[in-house]
């Protein structure tokens, strides 16, 4: 299902498992009032305009898990929904060294149009798909699939995945483990980016702040940008998704 306005999109609303998959950068549209941003097609299809590899890898995981997927509509430079409404990163003006110019010297009107647009109907939509969950569980999941570049500022980063949390490790902390017993794998604990910044509002918003388990996972972009790729860490995420899952008492998932 697409909501109206395309700002998300909901795959297997009737999902049966006791979890909700999110992915809060699933794409890199731009809405047709808003132009191209100031941006070429080349520029907003980079990692600035959307975590390459994820909405494929959450489409793969929803199927899997029999679970119930969240995933945004628009570029996270219309919006970053999972940035706080008041944070300043919400609309950037420069991603990774480019100009947004459509961004610059935004009135607070249409600051607030954007929010009202873009963000609060994607996050108002995980509430219900939550709350759906709360029917079938005492205690759903929720599961952040993000992505990451292989490279920032000119600097290489080693990780093949990171999980980042904030102060509730139940699903974080075995999920951590799970990934480093697999052959070959360097797994960061909140990195590249932490839970405990800015980076996390909608597991906070959602998980932390409703008493909910949750994580957020980062893949590196190289690694899910085909198909192949993404298969393969489908595969890897679902196997150690039903063993935390089981192991930590929230759920046993159908097979």
């Amino acid at each position: 299902m697409t909501s109206p306005n395309q700002t998300f999109r909901v795959l297997n609303g009737a999902g049966r498992a006791p979890v909700v998959l999110l992915c809060d950068h699933a794409s890199h549209a731009v809405p047709p009032e808003l132009g191209d941003l100031g941006l070429s097609q080349e520029q907003i299809t980079r990692h600035i305009g959307w975590d390459i590899g994820a909405a494929a890898l959450t489409e793969k995981l929803s199927q899997a898990l029999d679970a119930p997927a969240l995933l945004a509509g628009y570029s996270r430079l219309v919006a970053d929904i999972n940035r706080a409404p008041d944070d300043p990163t919400l609309i950037c003006e420069i991603s990774d060294g480019v100009l947004v110019p459509g961004n610059r010297n935004l009135s607070p009107a249409e600051r607030q149009r954007r929010i009202d647009a873009y963000f609060t109907p994607y996050h108002a939509a995980v509430a219900a798909a939550i709350d759906a969950a709360l029917q079938r569980s005492a205690l759903p999941a929720i599961l952040s699939i993000h992505s990451f570049t292989p490279s920032m500022k000119g600097r290489q980063r080693p990780w093949h995945a990171g999980i980042l949390w904030n102060q509730d490790g139940r699903l974080a902390l075995p999920l951590i483990q799970a990934l480093r017993e697999e052959p070959g794998l360097v797994v960061g604990d909140n990195e590249p980016y932490s839970g405990r910044s800015q980076a996390g509002f909608s597991i906070r918003e959602h998980g932390e702040r409703r008493g909910l388990p949750h994580v957020l996972v980062e893949v590196r972009q190289d690694l899910i940008s085909d198909e192949a790729g993404v298969a393969e860490w489908a595969v890897r995420l679902e196997r150690c998704f039903r063993r935390i899952l089981a192991e930590s008492g929230v759920a046993v998932l159908a097979a």
